[in-house]
This record gives C-alpha cells, sequence and structure tokens, in this order.
C-alpha cells in the first residue's frame, strides 16, 4: 500500500512498484545512479540556440499550469519540473512518460512512501541504494537522486525490453506482462504531452549549477 499524510488522517492505496525485482546494474548504470546522490542543487538545462531555449520555457509555463493543484508554489513546480526534464532526457526518455509515471506512483507527493518502502516521486525501491554501497534510503526523499533513480532504473529495464513500453513498464511495477500499471502509466502520460510551436533543436541537459 502507498501511504500518504493528509488533513483527513493516512490515505492508502495499492502500492505499483513495490514489486520491482532486485537485480545487479551494470557499471555505467551505477554511476549515473552515484553521480544523482552526489548532487544537491536542481540540475541547470543548457541549450544550443535561443529556440530550443524559448520552446523549453513554453513546456514549462504549460506544465506548471497543470501541475498548480498539486504544488501551489511556483518556484517547488520550477525545480521539480526542471530537474524532471534534465534526468528524462540524460536517461532517453519522454518526459511526458515520466510524469505519467509519477503521477500514478505518488500522485506527485515528494514524501510518498509504500507499505514495503518504496519511496518518493518515482516510488523507488530501497535495494537499488544498496546498489551504491551504503544503502541509505533516506536519500531516496532528495528531488534529483529519487528522480536520477527512477529515470535510470526505467531506461535500465526498458533496455532489457528492446524498447517495449508495455514490457519496460511492466518490470518497473514488477508485474511484467499484464497491462493494468503499463495502460494506467501510458493513459497518464496524455494528460502531460506538449506540442511546442516549433520543432527544437536538440538541447543538451547540462549541469551549470552548483553541486
Amino acid at each position: 500500500m502507498l501511504c500518504l499524510l493528509s488533513a483527513s488522517g493516512v490515505l492508502c492505496r495499492p502500492a505499483w512498484a513495490g514489486a520491482q525485482i532486485e537485480e545487479q546494474l551494470a557499471d555505467s548504470v551505477r554511476t549515473a545512479l552515484s553521480s544523482a546522490v552526489a548532487n544537491r542543487a536542481p540540475p541547470i538545462p543548457e541549450f544550443a540556440d535561443i529556440e530550443s531555449r524559448l520552446d523549453y520555457l513554453r513546456w514549462l509555463g504549460a506544465m506548471s499550469e497543470r501541475l498548480k493543484k498539486k504544488k501551489s508554489d511556483w518556484q517547488t513546480r520550477k525545480e521539480f519540473l526542471q530537474t524532471v526534464w534534465y534526468e528524462s532526457r540524460r536517461a532517453g526518455l519522454d518526459t511526458a512518460l515520466v510524469l505519467g509515471l509519477i503521477q500514478v506512483e505518488s500522485n506527485f507527493r515528494k514524501f510518498a512512501v509504500s507499505g514495503v518502502g518504496a519511496r518518493g516521486y518515482m516510488q523507488v525501491m530501497p535495494f537499488w541504494t544498496r546498489q551504491l554501497g551504503d544503502g541509505d534510503a533516506g536519500k531516496l526523499f532528495h528531488l534529483q537522486t529519487n528522480l536520477r533513480f527512477g529515470c535510470v532504473i526505467l531506461r535500465h529495464y526498458l533496455d532489457r525490453e528492446n524498447g517495449d513500453l508495455f514490457l519496460g513498464l511492466g518490470r518497473y511495477n514488477g508485474s511484467r506482462g499484464k497491462p493494468a500499471y503499463p495502460q494506467a502509466v501510458l493513459a497518464a502520460r496524455q494528460l502531460w504531452e506538449f506540442r511546442p510551436a516549433s520543432t527544437p533543436l536538440e538541447a543538451h541537459p547540462t549541469r551549470t549549477s552548483p553541486s
């Protein structure tokens, strides 16, 4: 069960990602996760040209409006969306897909915890932190760490399934081959799709903020 604190008490619903299976990660994946833990500031994207930056700002504005009911503070929304944008593209994932997954997993609650211990926005299981050697599950409540773990793990599963979204999402949920979870995420993704006015050149998510 995923449990969230509310004014009326504790609300629970079935956990999605709690059935993930622990497995050994490749060295490149471990390196990606380790670097996220070391960085504390939200990443700041850079762009190859002005039009790409303008398209990003249009996306940011549109997504901020959609997210306002979940996160009322503008600066909080900005840092969250900026980090989702950065980490999804860094992992080669569709940003709308990642936002849809976050909606299904945690409903955008930073401190969501499932009954089996999955944590944060992307409901990352604590056993993944053992891949770094320290096993500190508390780090999974840090914004970029949680999103880096979630995106890298999802990318890992998609690669294992040769890019098959249905099977890759099933692995993320621990229900490979069953339709409920992939269908829920793909339906949520539609709520976060964005069509810019122009087609941007490739934007490179480069960290410029201090670690």
